[in-house]
């Protein structure tokens, strides 16, 4: 071993077994430091404060016990070798603790000083080597992913000069083209486009990869964002002749998601199911609850194509995989959409799965979380044990003055909502998180424990606070409006969280019926 002392902690509650082990260091006439704790809570505190070379560890303490031990410890200290010291010669639970991570098993009996100082030195060095290739890795992947990041940052500016002048040949810009040539600069264009998208989901697979992606979670209708995706692939399935619908339950509560991200889902899933759906075929959208998780809302992209072959579904999602047997080879992609997919789906604490048999379709799931208005509404409308006796839903809406808006919209309406946020009295005052779907106009809600003759002096204060305090006069119309929230009765016999549900029901089919009343408005315009 090396000549610098080596800092053991050991973690016994035997006083022998503790004694007979730092005898074995001394016979082995090891350069070693020694201490020793009786339990693991003692020992988990004493490596936070300094980790130490390597522990020495026995599996049944006064507060753990068995496998849950080492695990803790792997847990707390990953980068430090862990060598299980055991009085049962048990070769599955030794196997089971090497596959988790510990370095060795000895058992108590056997044990000499050589074994023993052998053991410490070979736990040390292969930790010190996997530490190294740890490192080795992570610089590798950082030099691929900084090298990919450049060559697409630079491949972009060269493939937009290529569109651009095939666009004006297209147009009749540069002169007449014929039918023939046409047709020639109509493939050059699809495959500009192709390595658009390929070129978009390479930068996207590096962000991802090296945690650069950020959600911003809304509350929405998980209905509205499926419609939207519809709308915008079915050009593309009416094309190949591929029916498009889909299927959704009116009972779906709002979500908590990042429009923005889920609707890059979506369009994945669609894609792919378009892509591999023979003409004539369908694609079914659907949203759902289910009763054994009811805290997420179950989306599915259901297809009547050729189905996913068993040896294939443990590797689809994983990033550049693509399916050797593929119907379309002209729009092939790098195999980045499904692993793109699943990382986001991870970011918003869900999960994404398929379940495909061959000739038989495929369909995709995955789950977004649900928006739990009624834990975020107790402390605001409850008040002594019982609901407050005047709730009053506050609307704000923005509207921006030109179609487009102007390029700073969307930070003039983060302001505004920050500045929202100081209006209201939190003990008594929620504001709600931004809602629907990204876009010019934004809405924004607070539950307000007051009522209608009250919320006026809110009203006037939070319309002083945004005009004054935001760039929105010259650049948006400011709208403020408020609704009463019909309280439960208190001597309705409901429970006090019964009457939070009920109110929180309430709150949100106000809110979907504003949302579905801006997006009715929008389409009229």
């Amino acid at each position: 071993m090396s000549s610098h002392p080596t800092n053991v902690l050991l973690i016994e509650d035997n006083p022998g077994d503790a004694d007979l082990i730092r005898l074995r260091l001394t016979e082995a006439d090891c350069a070693v430091a020694v201490s020793c704790v009786d339990r693991l809570s003692a020992a988990i505190d004493k490596m936070r404060e300094q980790p130490p070379s390597v522990v020495l560890l026995d599996l049944n303490l006064p507060d753990s016990r068995g496998a849950d031990t080492f695990r803790a410890v792997l847990d707390k200290v990953p980068d430090v070798p862990v060598v299980i010291l055991s009085g049962q010669d048990d070769e599955a639970l030794a196997i089971k603790a090497v596959h988790q991570g510990v370095q060795d098993y000895l058992v108590k009996s056997d044990i000499t000083s050589k074994h023993l100082e052998r053991s410490i030195r070979y736990a040390v060095e292969r930790q010190a080597l996997l530490r190294s290739l740890d490192l080795s890795r992570k610089q590798q992947l950082d030099f691929k992913n900084e090298f990919l990041s450049h060559v697409s940052h630079e491949l972009r500016t060269p493939l937009t000069c290529i569109h651009q002048y095939v666009s004006l040949l297209l147009d009749g810009l540069a002169g007449e083209v014929n039918a023939e040539q046409r047709d020639h600069l109509g493939t050059v264009l699809k495959s500009v486009n192709q390595l658009h998208a390929m070129i978009r989901d390479l930068l996207e697979a590096t962000r991802v990869e090296t945690g650069k992606v950020r959600i911003e979670p809304r509350c929405l209708s998980i209905s509205d964002l499926i419609l939207q995706a519809i709308a915008m692939m079915e050009p593309i399935a009416r094309d190949k002749c591929i029916g498009l619908e889909s299927g959704l339950d009116v009972r779906v509560p709002l979500v908590y998601a990042d429009p923005d991200r889920i609707l890059e889902v979506l369009i994945n899933l669609i894609d792919n199911a378009v892509k591999f759906t023979p003409p004539e075929g369908s694609v079914l959208v659907k949203a759902c609850m289910v009763d054994a998780d009811p805290g997420m809302v179950y989306v599915s992209v259901s297809d009547t194509g050729r189905g996913i072959a068993a040896e294939a579904k443990p590797l689809i999602f994983e990033r550049l995989y693509q399916d050797p047997n593929r119907v379309d080879n002209n729009r092939a992609g790098l195999g980045l959409g499904l692993y793109i997919s699943r990382e986001l789906i991870k970011l918003h604490g869900g999960r994404i799965w398929v379940s495909s048999d061959v000739g038989l379709g495929s369909t995709f799931s995955f789950t977004v979380p649900l928006y739990s208005l009624a834990k975020l509404l107790i402390p605001t409308v409850v008040c002594q044990g019982r609901v407050r006796d005047a709730i009053v839903l506050v609307k704000v809406q923005l509207t921006p003055r030109t179609r487009p808006p102007r390029a700073s919209w969307a930070e003039i309406c983060r302001k505004c909502f920050e500045t929202l946020e100081r209006c209201v009295y939190l003990d008594k005052d929620l504001v709600l998180p931004p809602a629907g779907l990204s876009g010019p106009d934004e809405m924004f809600f607070v539950v307000a424990s007051t009522d209608m003759q009250r919320v006026q002096i809110m009203l006037k204060r939070i319309r002083e606070q945004l005009e004054s305090r935001t760039d929105l006069p010259g650049s948006g119309i400011l709208t403020v409006s408020a609704v009463p929230i019909e309280v439960p009765s208190a001597i309705s016999g409901k429970t006090t969280e019964a009457q939070v549900e009920e109110v929180a029901g309430q709150v949100t089919d106000m809110v979907k019926l504003a949302l579905g009343q801006s997006q009715q408005s929008k389409e009229a315009n």
